[in-house]
């Protein structure tokens, strides 16, 4: 890179491009040097233009690592300290930084990629790269240290369920009881932990759906990519410097209704969404599905009732609203060897007191599903839905 171009350049225009919301696009770049106070010729600003793009865009020392098909996470707890996942637990790599202040350029870097501002006064980023790569970043002093950086790869292809089979992560089996699940337009949500596989699972479902029905996606952060011909997707956005343009999930929950969806899916239900998205499948709304953070399969019905709760939707009307909206929820774990896999899946019912639990119908075997108290009643909604 030319003399011109130095690092205070560097950081004006990844400051420009942050406060701007822009993304790095070769004329938005031009504008940006231009905006430093250089006088510099159209051929040099062009030809600085491409080199300064390369760099803001590129990952430096992370990229071959992002490329690498098997990786899913790429990790920096350190200057040298760079952590992979493949699938099977966190490998520390040999990729190392010169020093603490590189990483923090790199994070504010892909922030800026990102159309989003990381500096002392906003410490910490989440958002989503053009690749579709998810950015969470945090700076010191919050950050104790050094710069902590993650990043989480979306493939651009998802895994089909036939894949998931051989893999472990569904047992032998197990995929003709998720494809009738499908076939009765049960609605369900994937539970489980961070990293567990939620999404990943829920696109391979979703790619399922017959080709005559209509997805229609809302995302915090747009992750989803299920191999089918019919995908409306819907992202949400946070507010700009001004605090204005922000659009939650509750927003995008509200307008998926009004698109016609023969699918509903939420990516996530983590907010007041989720009384939206309960009011959905109670009133004609078939099949919808989604995620859900969760400990284990029988702590769903209490982590709803929090979100529900929070929004304002009374216990009784909560858990009225669940036992008629939801049918089954399976359930994700991640072994300590870092192996994913589909440990559970519920049926829900209501106890005296009204109140919904859920009831094992199907649990992990290496040999496929064995059957559990709540299998009778699960069939019983597969039979009714098929016929």
């Amino acid at each position: 890179m030319s003399a011109v171009v130095g690092a205070k350049m560097l950081d004006g225009v990844r400051q420009w491009l942050a406060e701007s919301g822009c993304e790095p696009t070769p004329a938005r770049v031009a504008e940006a040097l231009r905006a430093q106070g250089r006088l510099l010729g159209d051929a040099e600003v062009l030809g600085t233009t491409d080199r300064l793009r390369a760099e803001l865009i590129g990952a430096g020392p992370l990229d071959r690592l992002l490329a690498d098909p098997e990786v899913t996470d790429v990790l920096v707890s350190a200057p040298n300290r760079v952590w992979v996942d493949r699938g099977t637990g966190l490998e520390l790599t040999e990729v190392t930084f010169p020093d603490a202040a590189t990483v923090r350029r790199l994070a504010q870097r892909l922030a800026a990629v990102a159309g989003r501002r990381l500096d002392d006064a906003r410490p910490w980023v989440d958002a989503r790269l053009p690749d579709g790569t998810r950015l969470h970043a945090v700076l010191p002093p919050v950050a104790v240290g050094a710069t902590c950086l993650a990043l989480r790869v979306v493939r651009p292809r998802a895994f089909t369920l036939d894949e998931l089979v051989a893999a472990g992560t569904v047992p032998p089996g197990g995929d003709r009881i998720l494809r009738a699940l499908l076939d009765a337009r049960l609605s369900y949500l994937i539970s489980g932990g961070t990293g567990s596989g939620k999404t990943t699972l829920l696109a391979a479902l979703l790619g399922l759906v017959g080709p005559g029905e209509r997805i229609v996606l809302a995302e915090d952060s747009a992750e989803l990519r299920p191999e089918h011909p019919h995908v409306v997707r819907l992202e949400a956005r946070p507010a700009n410097q001004e605090g204005a343009g922000l659009v939650t999930l509750q927003d995008l929950v509200r307008q998926a209704l009004r698109m016609r969806p023969d699918r509903l899916v939420v990516g996530e239900v983590r907010g007041p969404e989720v009384v939206h998205l309960l009011a959905a499948l109670n009133t004609g709304h078939e099949g919808g599905c989604g995620t859900v953070h969760a400990n284990a399969a029988a702590d769903v019905p209490a982590r709803l009732e929090a979100l529900g709760t929070a929004a304002g939707l009374d216990r009784a009307a909560l858990h009225s609203q669940l036992a008629a909206a939801l049918s089954v929820v399976i359930h994700l774990v991640r072994d300590r060897g870092g192996r994913r896999r589909l440990a559970e899946v519920h049926v829900l019912r209501r106890d005296a007191s009204g109140l919904v639990e859920t009831v094992p119908a199907l649990r992990w075997g290496t040999k496929g599903f064995s059957y559990e108290a709540g299998w009778p009643r699960l069939e019983a909604l597969l039979l009714k839905g098929a016929s």
